[in-house]
């Protein structure tokens, strides 16, 4: 049997590592079920010098090494795959995720070290490739959702794979496998009290995909709304409004969560769903239902929840959860239902209080809609979570104004993201052209830059550079109209505009 190292790669350097990759753990979970050996090598985690990385690639005769993760570890996963090739020549590369599938094409271009690139889904297509290395069998070009060379040197790009559509036949992630106590040592969540107190959390994933088509959001690969296309004889991924959603059974869901709990002693679950709301819309309203009567049933409902007193961490025993929620399809019932069960907080891509904005972002929300979740949100007991970012192309003075509004008249504190165009996005391929000359037409320079959002990469708005995206988002934090409005004025000047009538200096909140 192969056996096979796997590498988390760096992810965000200037965080401390919070999350166990849940995808490299599933398929670790997979190939062990299958007989092979396999190790892991988190180097999020671990963070060490250049030397032991060596002494790991070194340390065994790796048939196969594995590695993937989202286009912000572009930076570490290229490092890797170049001491990869040079120390363990014998091995065979495989990469996957969010990095590669978003642009199979140009990443094998820009990373030779790579002999084959898993793109999309990975539960097939991955066990498949280690079935042949163990084979002797090369013949890629039978296998669907792979990127490869073919003797020529030449890029090939395969039919996407099917999808799993039974996921309650995965096996549990093998979380085993990684330094759980350097991620339990992270496990604070700032986002509620329940999850700040957390000392042993673990993350979920309950479901893939998302029925919306939000412009700004990763919309490829395990979600399975990916799509080769074939133009001028070569195939490449291509970006489609297809959306297959899928959800384990709130059994198998339940079932994950104890195991959890009885083996690693979780004390707090983080669902990383993109957006658990569209499951329970689609399940006809009913999937979350039963994931909270379950909950308590099964006895994972928080001590606080089910006595009616203030969380206590040091007493409190249970499993506390948090996750992700949308404006238009949330609703008090389901609240209700889940704070019963110990939700204590739900992320929301508010993203803008604009309705000019909102209109061109593919949300399928409104303003009224998020001011109505966050007030029954908050009625529920739930501590809501508003992202908001700017930045988008059609953000303009008049939606800095509405989104300083809405801040005041709900008592947000927000400093919102910048819109940026990830790789696997609508955005990124409407404004590739754009992208790339901003970074002088070199599109790895561009992966180089990609972090989290915190920082503006390229440029997508109409209106303002870089420099006026950091100045106005700093203005609009301080809530400083009167700069604003001065600015604005000038902006028109400077761009031969004539000047509108200016918009009243308010003073405090509404």
């Amino acid at each position: 049997m192969a056996k096979v190292l796997f590498i988390n790669p760096l992810i965000r350097e200037e965080d401390d590592p919070r999350h166990v990759p849940y995808g490299e753990a599933l398929l670790a979970a997979i190939a062990m079920r299958d007989g092979h050996q396999i190790q892991v090598y988190d180097a999020n985690a671990w963070r060490a010098p250049d030397e032991i990385v060596s002494q790991i690639l070194r340390a065994d005769r790796w048939d196969v090494i594995a590695l993937g993760g989202i286009t912000t570890a572009y930076r570490s996963i290229k490092h890797v795959v170049g001491m990869a090739r040079a120390l363990a020549p014998q091995a065979m590369i495989v990469a996957g995720g969010g990095f590669l599938t978003a642009m199979a094409r140009d990443i094998m271009r820009l990373l030779p070290q790579i002999d084959v690139g898993v793109v999309g889904e990975a539960f097939g297509s991955f066990p498949e490739i280690l079935r042949r290395v163990d084979a002797g069998n090369r013949d890629w070009g039978a296998v669907p959702g792979l990127a490869w060379r073919d003797p020529a040197g030449r890029i090939m790009v395969n039919p996407e794979a099917p999808l799993l559509m039974e996921l309650d036949t995965l096996p549990y992630p093998a979380w085993e496998l990684f330094p759980l106590d350097i991620y339990f040592k992270n496990s604070e969540f700032l986002y509620s009290e329940e999850g700040m107190s957390a000392k042993r959390r673990l993350d979920v994933n309950a479901s893939y995909g998302c029925s919306l088509i939000c412009r700004f959001c990763f919309h490829l690969g395990i979600a399975g709304d990916l799509q080769i296309v074939e133009q001028d004889g070569e195939r490449d991924v291509s970006f489609t409004y297809k959306r297959n959603i899928r959800y384990h059974s709130p059994r198998y869901v339940i079932d994950l969560v104890k195991y959890a709990r009885d083996r690693f002693g979780a004390d707090f679950i983080s669902f990383l769903d993109e957006n658990l709301m569209t499951m329970h819309q689609s399940s006809g309203k009913t999937w979350l239902t039963e994931i909270a009567r379950l909950w308590i049933a099964e006895g994972l409902q928080p001590q606080c929840i089910r006595e009616g007193v203030p969380h206590d961490p040091e007493r409190c025993r249970g499993i506390h959860f948090g996750g992700t929620s949308h404006a238009t399809l949330v609703s008090p019932d389901i609240l209700a239902a889940l704070k019963q069960a110990g939700c204590a907080h739900l992320l929301y891509g508010y993203e803008s209080f604009s309705p000019r904005v909102m209109k061109t972002i593919g949300k399928g929300a409104t303003p009224a809609t998020n001011e109505r979740s966050l007030r029954w949100t908050l009625e529920s007991g739930i501590r809501p979570i508003p992202n908001q970012m700017f930045g988008f192309p059609d953000d303009d003075f008049d939606s800095i104004r509405d989104n300083i509004d809405a801040w005041e008249r709900l008592g947000l504190q927000v400093k919102p993201f910048f819109a940026t165009p990830y790789p696997g996005t609508e955005w990124y391929y409407t404004y590739k052209a754009r992208i790339l000359q901003q970074y002088g037409g070199d599109l790895e320079k561009f992966l180089l830059d990609l972090g989290d959002a915190t920082k503006v990469t390229a440029v997508i708005s109409k209106k303002f550079n870089a420099v006026e995206l950091y100045g106005l988002r700093e203005l609009m934090v301080n809530r400083d109209r009167d700069r604003i409005a001065q600015y604005e004025a000038e902006w028109n000047r400077l761009h031969g505009h004539e000047q509108p009538a200016p918009a009243p200096a308010r003073q405090g909140a509404a």
